[in-house]
């Protein structure tokens, strides 16, 4: 729960004074983007490891 809370701080700090609202509007949605990518990319692996894909 202590990572997650220092993540969340981490977030808010990087956006707080980033100034005009379009960057900051691009900068979160793309922040998002790239968390949700990464988690797409995490499940498949999971799912290769869980299936016993051979990854030779």
């Amino acid at each position: 729960m202590k990572n997650v809370l220092l993540i969340k701080e981490i977030y808010l700090e990087a956006f707080k004074n980033l100034g005009h609202a379009i960057v900051s509007s691009y900068f979160k949605a793309f922040s998002w983007f790239c968390m949700a990518c990464f988690a797409i990319v995490l499940y498949a692996f999971v799912f290769r490891v869980v299936t016993g894909f051979d990854f030779n």
